[in-house]
């Protein structure tokens, strides 16, 4: 059923040859099951932590969590995490057990899990051990607690962002006991470090189904997004509006590639509507200047959320070009592509691509972008200079002509670079030269 690579079947041959129990448990037998190849192999035992050390002596091992009974094992240079089975004690924090007891038993080690779906083991002498029905709940593609749900969630409040993930990232639909504990314990996300809601709202953002779940969960959003609620409801008034700011805002993350800044920055690139949002005498609604709010709220936001500072300058900055008129030519392409470099212009037009897609049908829009990208690759193919790295003349060059030092000198590499992007000048050398020299001798730059 399984075939795990030799490196993890011989950990596993390793602790059986030694008296104990050993399993491969949790998401790598549920991807197995779904026809994936892991990321990871997690092996849980019957042996203690330091009886695991015994066994794999004559290797590399880091006690990466001894308290709770995890050490990881270097075999054949890859890490494997070992964990005894174990009993989680009470979660006064929310978040984490108090304390754990160790265990022999499979059977109570797979209780204590979050879904059905990730508690599941399997070995090659006992097959696949699955206690609580998650192998159907794959096949029918439901997503369920193990046990009383609120109970779950109660334990441990990011259990409900792993699971609208696990719902979006494996297209499951979540039954309706488990989705009606998400929504009551919701406020308990309050208890959790921003981190970790960060890193699984990451995860989230790249799922199968990603729009349909998080129109769905905006309230368990809204706990730690406050900022998306007035977007739930609020009817565009616009002809080129299909759905309300929210429904239009996951409908364009459906839409868009699984690109992380791409779809981080749709999720926030409309969060500015609300408070920007009029009528005029002829009942339309507009959004004025809604893309520069939109971005400053979004990094007001991320940077609550603990966002990587570099991370948050690409989102941003997609957000606050996501409304600019990009007119398909080549001299417009190449000064974009010196704005903003060609990962990220590629990233603004598949964000304009989602925007229009979510939006009333726009085959002219939809022609632009495309034209775009067709000139994009025109001149990346043709290695057109767009930056001043690609001029064809550097600073050493202009004061070696006589350019004074200092400001004079970026002034002058900016005219060149706008006569070039402009396509009324060849990046040619000779003719940078004597360009610079004719403003060097007395015109304006």
């Amino acid at each position: 059923m399984l075939s795990p690579p030799g490196y993890v079947t011989d950990a596993l041959s390793r602790l059986e040859a030694a008296g104990y129990e050993a399993c491969l448990v949790g998401g790598c037998v549920r991807d197995s099951l779904r026809g994936e190849t892991p990321q990871d192999w997690d092996i849980a035992t019957s042996a203690l932590p330091q009886q695991t050390i015994q066994v794999f002596a004559s290797l590399p091992v880091i006690p990466t969590g001894l308290r709770h009974g995890t050490v990881t094992v270097l075999v054949e240079g890859h890490p494997l995490e070992i964990t005894t089975y174990r009993i989680d004690g009470s979660y006064t924090d929310g978040r984490h057990p108090d304390g754990v007891t160790f265990t022999s038993r499979l059977e109570e080690d797979l209780a204590r899990r979050d879904f059905t779906v990730n508690a599941l083991a399997w070995n090659p002498r006992l097959g696949l051990v699955d206690l609580y029905g998650g192998q159907k709940d794959l096949e029918d593609r439901i997503l369920r607690c193990v046990g009383e749900p609120t109970r779950r969630f109660e334990e441990d409040a990011l259990r409900i962002l792993r699971g609208l993930r696990f719902a979006a990232t494996l297209n499951l639909r979540v039954e309706p006991a488990t989705w009606q504990a998400m929504m009551d314990c919701r406020q308990l996300l309050d208890r959790v470090a921003r981190e970790r809601i960060s890193a699984e709202l990451r995860k989230l953002l790249l799922g199968e189904s990603t729009g349909e779940i998080l129109e769905r969960a905006a309230p368990i959003l809204g706990v730690f997004l406050p900022e998306i609620l007035p977007m739930v409801g609020l009817d565009q008034h616009n002809p080129h509006h299909l759905w309300d700011v929210w429904g239009h805002t996951c409908q364009a993350i459906q839409l868009a590639p699984k690109d992380s800044i791409v779809r981080e920055a749709l999720l926030f690139h409309d969060i500015g509507k609300p408070p920007c949002f009029t009528l005029d005498e002829q009942g339309t609604g507009h959004f004025y200047g809604h893309a520069q709010v939109s971005a400053a709220m979004a990094e007001t936001i991320l940077t609550r959320l603990r966002w990587e500072q570099e991370a948050i300058h690409q989102i941003t900055t997609l957000i606050q070009w996501h409304m600019a008129q990009i007119p398909p030519t080549r001299p417009v392409v190449r000064r974009w592509l010196n704005r903003l470099g060609e990962e990220n212009f590629r990233r603004l037009l598949a964000v304009r691509q989602a925007d229009l897609g979510a939006s009333a049908p726009s085959p002219q829009g939809q022609e632009e972008v495309a034209r775009l990208r067709e000139l994009l690759e025109e001149v990346l193919a043709e290695g057109l200079c767009f930056s001043r790295k690609d001029l064809a003349v550097t600073g050493r060059d202009l004061l070696a002509l006589g350019c004074p030092p200092g400001p004079a000198v970026g002034e002058l590499l900016a005219f060149l670079l706008e006569e070039v992007l402009s396509e009324r000048q060849p990046n040619r050398r000779d003719i940078l030269l004597d360009l610079a020299r004719t403003q060097l001798d007395g015109k304006s730059l």
